[in-house]
């Protein structure tokens, strides 16, 4: 296991590693954690309490930020004939159908978020396995593959704060929900949503706790653990 550096053992020793905090304590103690010079993120880690290899108990979802996520961000569109037009004027960076695919084949992959028209799937998917490990494959369960009219609403969404979440192997979801720039309400409000998110998209199959641990952290710094309860309280208190 890599051994930490001084920088991050001396802001360890402001968490108290046996406590389970509120989420505004949480937040501002992941604030006073931060010590990189740049604009950390600021991390959601979520243990779950399914089985990421039962087809019931997969948990997959997006969630719009209400205050976004401190980045912008590049969207390609998989389109072709009225498509290119609209995703443009949606203000999409790139949209294409061909000439995209052998670029992203080639090695590039400039870009945050990538949408499709359904026509173009059969030729998308070929590129599976260079997307899907980067979680940059438009697929329809995350929103992202939709006809020609809803792409204005799609890219718009994206350029909001649209993050998506999605169980790993481990069980575990990973997330973004801003940055440590934005004050602690703004963070606040980012978490609320995400929680909310995640807690209605509790798949069928779960049985027991469905979330068995939370923590928040930035880029560089500790791990905080957040009191489980208070946060689910928060999430549906704020989505009311």
């Amino acid at each position: 296991m890599a051994k930490h550096g001084k920088k991050y053992q001396e802001v360890s020793k402001l968490i108290d590693r046996s406590k389970a905090y509120p989420p505004e304590e949480a937040i501002e103690l992941a604030k006073k954690a931060s010590y990189a010079k740049f604009d950390e993120t600021v991390e959601l880690h979520l243990k779950m309490g399914v089985d990421p290899h039962s087809a019931d108990q997969q948990v997959r979802g997006v969630v719009l930020l209400p205050n976004g996520l401190g980045k912008k961000t590049r969207v390609l569109v998989f389109t072709q004939g009225e498509g290119i037009k609209l995703a443009q004027e949606a203000g999409a960076e790139y949209a294409g159908a061909d000439e995209l695919i052998k670029q992203i084949e080639s090695g590039w992959l400039e870009f945050d978020v990538s949408i499709a028209t359904p026509d173009m799937m059969p030729k998308v998917a070929k590129l599976g396995r260079i997307l899907g490990r980067r979680g940059l494959m438009p697929n329809p369960k995350s929103g992202t593959v939709v006809p020609p009219q809803d792409l204005a609403r799609v890219i718009s969404d994206a350029r909001k704060g649209r993050a998506e979440f999605r169980l790993d192997k481990t069980s575990i979801i990973h997330m973004p929900i801003g940055k440590i720039s934005f004050d602690k309400d703004k963070l606040l409000e980012n978490l609320a949503a995400a929680i909310d998110a995640i807690a209605k998209a509790k798949p069928s199959g779960a049985k027991g706790q469905y979330i068995k641990s939370a923590y928040l952290c930035t880029s560089m710094g500790p791990g905080v653990k957040l009191d489980i309860a208070s946060a689910l309280a928060m999430s549906s208190r704020l989505s009311q």
